[in-house]
């Protein structure tokens, strides 16, 4: 939400955000806290799906299933896999078994330009930008379905100059609502990484999605522009898209998710609301190991009144002191 708006668009901003959260988390009112549960109205379906890299066994889920319209979080310890099934289900990996669905249609082994043709569409850990482009360029690429990028018809430019306007005007808009109008005309290689990130999201939305898959958003961006790009990742929602993201900043999961989905060693381990996952004790072994409670094991004291749960969820009570066992954010 933009910090520069009037207190009153602010707060109508936020009531509708509000609604559409609530909304979302109505809909998925009484699914069992479960992996591999089903859900009221899946977008996103996926069936036995495994990618090994030699003899290690990198993503092996069974089920997996995300809400329409919602904001489902993807988390898991550090090599859970949770890049590696972002990778494959957006056509940039292939699965060695398997199959997933998009919106009723397979997208088993479609390249990753034919599932953005379809409405899937993702960003990278690292922001993929143009840097000898301008910012605006970088985003007019991203329009789909260009005539004037047919060989044939590229030297006859009365066909798509009108496209080329329309597509102009539209990367106007989204770098406007991203606060990055004043930068249009500079290359994109002379950006801060916060203002890559939000380039790459404003690009996403040149292909009018219909669902996004969003890796690590705020991953080594400062607090202010992190902010602002949890604002536009929930506008998405408020917006009707379907939003699923890998993250390990616990208070951002919390914060933003209707549904959180847990990774560990490649599986589905545990499903459920945001405010109980944290609880759940296959997450609570995902990213502290078995027996973590056990007297004598590692960052375990005695007399220690803080829960693992309450670690996982970022709540930590007066005079608590970190234990060093708490998820970093580190990259995969």
């Amino acid at each position: 939400m933009d910090a520069d708006q009037p207190p009153a668009v602010r707060a109508s901003a936020s009531a509708v955000s509000a609604h559409s959260a609530s909304a979302a988390a109505g809909r998925l009112a009484g699914t069992a806290a479960e992996p591999g549960v089903r859900k009221p109205d899946p977008l996103l379906v996926l069936d036995g799906v495994t990618r090994t890299f030699g003899g290690l066994v990198a993503v092996r889920v069974d089920h997996l299933e995300v809400q329409r319209g919602a904001i489902t979080a993807l988390i898991g310890p550090n090599g859970a896999g949770k890049t590696t099934l972002f990778n494959i289900v957006s056509g940039f990996d292939r699965a060695g078994r398997g199959s997933w669905s998009f919106d009723g249609h397979p997208l088993t082994g479609r390249p990753a330009h034919r599932v953005a043709r379809q409405g899937l569409v993702r960003t990278f850990q690292l922001p993929r930008t143009l840097s000898r482009l301008t910012v605006r360029e970088n985003m007019m690429l991203a329009a789909a379905g260009q005539h004037g990028e047919r060989l044939l018809s590229a030297v006859l430019r009365p066909l798509w100059r009108r496209q080329e306007r329309e597509a102009g005007r539209r990367a106007d808009e989204l770098l406007e609502r991203f606060r990055l109008g004043g930068v249009r005309d500079d290359y994109a290689g002379t950006l801060s990484g916060g203002q890559r990130k939000l380039l790459e999201l404003a690009r996403v939305l040149m292909v009018r999605p219909v669902m996004v898959l969003l890796d690590e958003p705020v991953a080594g961006v400062n607090p202010a522009l992190s902010q602002s790009l949890l604002g536009h990742i929930t506008e998405l929602r408020d917006e009707g898209l379907t939003v699923c993201f890998v993250e390990h900043d616990m208070d951002v999961v919390m914060g933003i998710s209707d549904w959180v989905a847990v990774m560990a060693d490649g599986r589905l381990v545990a499903e459920g609301p945001p405010h109980t996952i944290g609880q759940n004790p296959a997450v609570v072994d995902a990213y502290l190991g078995r027996r973590h409670d056990e007297p004598g094991a590692p960052g375990v004291e005695p007399t220690g009144d803080q829960s693992t749960g309450d670690q996982l969820t970022g709540d930590k009570r007066a005079g608590d002191q970190p234990t060093g066992d708490e998820p970093t954010g580190d990259k995969e």
